[in-house]
């Protein structure tokens, strides 16, 4: 395993990490000794990073890392977030009193005297605009609840609005082949403010494994079936903002990265750690079977520059009109 510094700070973390909204939920059924026995591969394969938030499985996920690193709390980092619990849009949900009890009910469940590194999840552009929120964070630090703080993000104008702030350490970006459109500004920004960045949604729900067919179906409780369309939150957050059955037709037209890489996953994921300027690379899961398959991109040959211009030019002629919502 390749470790990344995280930014300017001390947080020296595995360039490939893990994400626990599905095994927390949201992402139909998941079982938790499947996925116990999930994060203790990966960290027996070097994984020292995984990042979760309150409302996954309204703490549940946290619960389990809790279980999983249980007695390696010092060698094991975890960035939980906060704030999509409440009402995203009221200002108290960002006040000192709310984020202290958010905060406080993570460590509770972390079963930690100090999170690594604390986010806020996907706030409106009007909350950081504000800025009050940075302040209460800053608070934290220095009581010992936070270590570093950062921002989980849907837009790349929110992005770059976040670097504007001091402290903030992190930034959580959608960012795959599908998702291209921080690589000009944000990323060679953020490098140079010394700030790390998590890529989140990295195989574009799915899509860029090249498992589905357009007859394919999700559980009603899965992510994919209820917020497909963007009915529950940021329609980026799903297939990466792209529509199902055209989402499948281009990672079909994407096969060809698979070659010489073992499969689209890992292809998808080698893409993304090719860009020096990403800290890590946050996949889910929910089988042991899948840490194992993602774990591999870390292995597979990186993307020649001819093949990263075919994949730019891609994105801004196909792609990049059919993805919906703001980014």
């Amino acid at each position: 395993m390749n470790y990344r510094q995280l930014g300017d700070t001390e947080l020296k973390i595995s360039e490939l990490s893990f994400g626990t909204w599905a095994i927390g939920g949201s992402w139909g059924k998941s079982d938790d000794q499947e996925a116990l026995k999930g994060l203790e591969h990966a960290m027996d394969a070097g994984v020292n990073f995984f990042d979760t938030a309150d409302v996954y499985g309204d703490g549940h996920s946290e619960e389990l890392l809790a279980k999983a690193t249980k007695g390696k709390e010092d060698k094991i980092h975890i960035a939980t977030k906060f704030c999509r619990a409440g009402d995203i849009f009221d200002p108290e949900t960002y006040s000192e009193k709310s984020i202290t009890e958010y905060c406080e009910a993570s460590l509770k469940r972390l079963q930690r005297e100090a999170i690594d590194l604390y986010q806020i999840h996907c706030p409106p552009m009007e909350i950081l605009k504000s800025g009050s929120v940075f302040n209460v964070l800053d608070k934290l630090q220095q009581q010992g609840k936070i270590r570093h703080y950062g921002v989980s993000v849907e837009t790349v104008e929110e992005g770059l609005l976040c670097l504007e702030q001091e402290n903030v350490k992190a930034l959580q970006v959608i960012f795959n082949i599908f998702r291209q459109k921080a690589v000009t500004e944000l990323l060679p920004q953020a490098k140079e403010k010394g700030v790390g960045l998590l890529a989140r949604v990295p195989l574009a729900s799915g899509l860029l494994t090249g498992k589905f067919t357009k007859q394919a179906t999700f559980e009603a409780d899965d992510h994919r079936s209820f917020n497909k369309d963007g009915e529950h939150f940021n329609v980026g957050e799903t297939f990466a903002g792209v529509e199902f059955s055209k989402g499948v037709e281009l990672s079909e037209q994407l096969s060809w990265i698979a070659d010489g890489r073992g499969n689209m996953t890992r292809a998808a994921l080698r893409w993304i750690l090719d860009h020096e300027e990403i800290t890590t690379v946050i996949p889910g899961f929910k089988t042991v079977k899948q840490v194992e398959d993602n774990l591999q991109a870390t292995e597979v040959q990186s993307f020649s520059e001819a093949e990263l211009k075919q994949l730019s030019t891609f994105y801004q002629q196909e792609i990049h009109p059919n993805i919906r919502g703001v980014y």
